[in-house]
């Protein structure tokens, strides 16, 4: 054997001779590796640091036997001045049988240096397990804690069985893995939590976090917290592990306190009943319920138990899909119906069934359909309020929604005790204004039928604001023939108000009766009964006397206490206020005087008294609001003298208009 030829090799060679193995021969690469050994010398002496590790044994084995022995990856641990590296390094050993060029036999060993492949192998080893027991550790954990515990690769697709998904969704590994889990996810919450997943996963964020329902292997949804991060070796994610704790009864706890919140809010400053329950209903859908209406309950201070419902519809709010009801409708309810045992009862009625299948007491026979189409849950809730009734909640679930049940009612509850107070305002001034209403419209009783004369009458309630106002008129004939007319207005829109404006109108009635005086006299005596008996009360007042004068027409005799100006429009159209005769309001001056003024009505004229609330407007001057009263007029007054009222009424007044406005009207018929 020619020992030259292993100069060039890659790889380490060294050649023993005799029993003893004593170097014959290194090529450079081994000398690189151990270090210029010396010749001659046994491998014993030459490498004294490995003389105890047994590898010296197999020298003897294949010098004996003549066959191959092979190590594999082996450590080899060097500590001398003359070798390049120190410490432990891996090689793999091929050890033969030789023969030398003279004859001699020897052993021949090829290395070859497997550090690097041994170090990063070892070094995936124990990256291995040691995910494998934080995983271990986490999921011991995470059990302990109920949540479910995940597994994906790198681009997010599920790689790994779950026991815990398994348990609380009932979803197998077949069906799990992949992308299957989001056929797990509700519906309605599917897309936009796949979407998300997906463009987390491609910007590799360091956190994902969601809530979304997942379907449960006994039925049902419920709300669960996920939480994933990517699982990273350096710059490079090699998978993802996440979570999902199950947050139900945090997330409605929270839902509870946000539609508080958003109905605390909703109702603020409101001061109508009929309002706030409205802005109610606008809570309820979608958030608990697909489908809510409301209904006052008008008469329910008077209406005996188990007698016809009277309900006021006033507020209607449908979910996606569900016909619109319109939020303004009174109903007429028999005693049995469901909403008329709701309010007798003053407890909730509830009701699960089938999907559009409601049971034979809540759709009796012969009645129309009042539950939405695919309803498959109802509860009909009263409000109390002081010991009565005041209104009707009526929500329902359709279709695949859950049924509401008794967490749905609890919160319902809630809602309406958060704005108790507000409604017991607002039923306290449902009170006041019914009473108040029943008083005014007592007294605006219908005008006299004189020959020779047309009166007509007209009252309107503000639409707007949430008192009642002071305005009246009244006529009358007097026992000499004549025909009294009068028009008013009491400071204040409270109930006192409407208290005194009765007060003050049969007290001018009393006046106007007891003697034959004219309008001014009339109106002094008033003032001063009003600053004897109400010191602090003002108020607007137009007293008029109608007379026929010979050979035709008739005369008007008329005072204005501080009120607008009465309007005559002639025959041909022409309009003109009268503004004659005009002195302070009642109560405001110490010893007033009150003039009267006189004007003939001639054939075809027709007279207007009206209060301030059919010409004043908030954002205008009060001129201007007489300047289109007058220009209405004048193109109304070919019209009969009801629809001349009605026409006034129509162009003079916006939709929210925000005070009473009360008129008479008296025409002198004649050719026009």
């Amino acid at each position: 054997m020619r020992l030259e030829m292993f100069d060039p090799a890659p790889i380490g060679v060294v050649v023993t001779q005799g029993p003893d193995h004593r170097l014959a021969y290194t090529n450079a690469v081994y000398r690189r590796t151990f270090g210029d050994r010396p010749l001659g010398r046994t491998v014993r002496d030459a490498f004294p640091d490995l003389a105890q590790s047994g590898y010296f044994d197999m020298y003897d084995r294949v010098y004996a036997t003549g066959t191959a022995e092979v190590l594999t990856s082996v450590p080899v641990d060097l500590d001398y001045p003359d070798a390049p590296y120190e410490g432990t390094r891996y090689f793999t050993f091929s050890i033969s049988h030789a023969t030398m060029s003279d004859g001699r036999h020897g052993v021949l060993a090829v290395l070859v240096e497997v550090t690097d492949q041994v170090t990063a192998s070892e070094r995936i080893r124990v990256l291995s397990e040691e995910r494998r027991r934080v995983l271990q550790r986490y999921r011991s954990l995470v059990s302990a804690g109920s949540q479910i515990v995940w597994v994906t690769d790198p681009e997010g697709v599920v790689s790994e069985p779950s026991p815990g998904w398994e348990r609380v969704t009932g979803q197998s590994w077949e069906e799990f893995r992949g992308d299957g889990w989001a056929d797990a996810i509700h519906p309605d919450d599917r897309d936009t939590a796949v979407a998300s997943w997906r463009r987390a996963v491609t910007e590799q964020v360091p956190l994902w976090s969601r809530t979304y329902r997942l379907r449960l292997a006994k039925g049902g949804h419920r709300h669960f917290a996920v939480h994933a991060a990517p699982v990273r070796d350096g710059d490079t994610v090699i998978e993802w592990v996440g979570t999902c704790t199950d947050v139900e009864q945090e997330w409605r706890e929270t839902r509870r306190e946000e539609l508080l919140a958003r109905a605390t809010t909703a109702t603020a400053g409101m001061a109508r009943l009929d309002d706030m329950l409205a802005a109610l209903s606008g809570v309820i859908v979608p958030d608990i319920a697909d489908n809510c209406t409301i209904h006052l309950l008008p008469h329910a201070l008077h209406r005996p138990p188990g007698t016809p419902l009277t309900a006021e519809r006033v507020a209607a709010v449908s979910g996606p899909g569900l016909p619109e009801l319109p939020p303004h409708q009174e109903e007429h309810l028999d005693p049995g119906s469901p909403l008329a045992r709701a309010a007798d009862g003053r407890s909730p009625v509830h009701a699960v069934f089938p999907p559009g299948e409601p049971p034979p007491d809540l759709s009796p026979p012969g009645t129309a359909p009042w539950l939405p189409p695919g309803a498959n849950s109802v509860v009909l809730l009263p409000v109390v309020v002081d010991g009565v009734t005041a209104a009707l909640v009526t929500a329902s679930a359709s279709g695949d929604r859950p049924p509401l049940g008794q967490e749905e009612i609890s919160l319902l509850r809630t809602l309406l005790e958060r704005v108790h107070t507000p409604l017991s305002k607002a039923m306290e001034y449902q009170r006041t204004r019914q009473v108040a209403l029943a008083l005014q419209r007592s007294l605006l009783t219908d005008p006299p039928d004189v020959p020779g004369l047309d009166i007509a009458v007209r009252y309107r309630p503000s639409t707007a604001a949430a008192e009642v106002g002071g305005d009246w008129y009244d006529a009358f004939e007097l026992r000499d023939g004549a025909t009294v007319l009068t028009i008013g207005d009491v400071a204040g829109h409270d109930l006192p108000a409407a208290v005194t404006m009765g007060q003050l109108r049969n007290m001018l009635r009393g006046l106007t009766l007891d003697r034959q005086e004219p309008t001014g006299t009339i109106l002094r005596r008033l003032d001063v009964a009003v600053q004897t008996l109400y010191a602090d009360c003002t108020a607007t007042c137009v007293l008029a006397r109608v007379e026929r004068r010979d050979p035709g027409g008739f005369l008007l005799q008329y005072s204005v206490a501080g009120h607008p100006p009465p309007l005559l429009v002639d025959a041909d159209g022409t309009a003109r206020f009268l503004t004659a005769g005009h002195s302070p309001m009642l109560g405001l001056v110490p010893r007033p005087e009150y003039d009267s003024a006189v004007e003939p009505l001639e054939p075809g004229s027709t007279l207007l008294f009206y209060t301030d609330g059919l010409v004043e407007r908030r954002d205008e001057d009060l001129t201007a609001g007489l300047e289109r009263l007058r220009r209405h007029a004048a193109g109304a007054v070919t019209r009969p003298l009801q629809a001349f009222c009605d026409t006034l009424l129509t162009d003079q007044l916006t939709v929210d208009n925000d005070d009473d406005v009360a008129l008479i009207a008296l025409r002198v018929p004649g050719d026009r």
